[in-house]
């Protein structure tokens, strides 16, 4: 345990997996190095409220390279890198949803930060986040150095993936003025083309339903602003993510409302690639490209709190 200007980091082992805690007066967020880093909760203490959705059905553990995710779907913020569905880049076969969500990472502790870090196998890239809490708000900085380690140049998808908690009347907030379906099978819609953000044949896809046996699945785009969230508890509440439209210049958005395993969530997905097939977003210019030896370093900031 290690307490800095009230800045508390703690270590502690769940199903044989370390957790590594940070809190404040503000937030208490959870860390999983074993499972790519993953955030497992984002607690609000004023509020008395986690914004993070969890799976019931499934406890936490170690998950392998290629396992199936959808099965494996535990919730909380993952980050896929470098692809989502499984596919063939660069002459190299990619798991679904990439391998850094089983990817065992290491991790250092100091007095008012955590890190998580390492080289995954397969890409050769080398990953590393810092998660501290803002002194006078309810923020968590994350601040991200990515290193191309490989000999070869890496084209990649890099998306970050927070699923939360959600009820009927929530309201998705996008700058995004544009959108498409990401596929007819996955949505309430049965439209594919491009639409003005957020109205689809008169309903205004960025509220929230009721647990109707539905779901979303959209790519979201010309944003004026790197920013997406989603306004819950009758807009009271605000879970937020902002960040460098450099580095992550398109917008997911995937909902159940029921129907993906019975599940009622809403995911933010802030992408540096689009569509879904890292393949085809290269042909469009459309994705992240890291020659041997390239870096970059970003910021990614969560507001997880009242909405003022």
């Amino acid at each position: 345990m290690k307490e800095n200007n009230n800045i508390l980091v703690e270590q502690r082992v769940e199903h044989d997996l370390d957790i590594l805690t940070i809190e404040n007066d503000y937030l208490r967020v959870d860390v999983i190095p074993a499972l790519g880093g993953k955030i497992s909760s984002i607690y609000n203490k004023q509020l008395d409220k986690e914004f993070l959705w969890n799976n019931a059905a499934l406890s936490l553990q170690k998950n392998q390279t290629g396992d199936d995710y959808d099965s494996n779907f535990w919730g909380g913020i993952d980050e896929l890198l470098p692809n989502d569905i499984p596919e063939r880049i660069d002459g190299i076969d990619y798991p679904d949803h990439g391998e850094l969500w089983t990817t065992r990472l290491d991790y250092s502790v100091s007095e008012d930060d955590v890190s998580v870090y390492g080289v995954l196998p397969l890409s050769g890239l080398y990953y590393k986040k810092t998660i501290r809490l803002s002194m006078d708000a309810p923020k968590v900085t994350l601040q991200y150095n990515m290193v191309n380690r490989s000999t070869e140049r890496r084209r990649f998808l890099w998306k970050l993936h927070a699923a939360l908690r959600i009820s009927e009347g929530d309201q998705l907030f996008s700058p995004a003025t544009k959108a498409k379906i990401v596929s007819p099978g996955a949505s309430r819609f049965a439209e594919t083309g491009e639409f003005t953000w957020p109205v689809m044949n008169g309903i205004d896809a960025s509220i929230v339903p009721e647990k109707n046996n539905t779901m979303d699945f959209f790519y979201l785009y010309e944003s004026p602003e790197g920013t997406m969230g989603l306004m819950v508890d009758k807009g009271r509440s605000r879970f937020s993510y902002h960040y460098d439209q450099a580095i992550f210049p398109y917008q997911w958005y995937f909902a159940s409302y029921g129907r993906f395993r019975n599940h009622y969530t809403a995911i933010l997905e802030p992408a540096s690639a689009m569509p879904v097939s890292v393949n085809e977003a290269a042909d469009l210019k459309q994705c992240s490209v890291l020659r041997p030896g390239e870096t970059f370093d970003t910021q990614v900031v969560i507001y997880a709190g009242s909405n003022q």
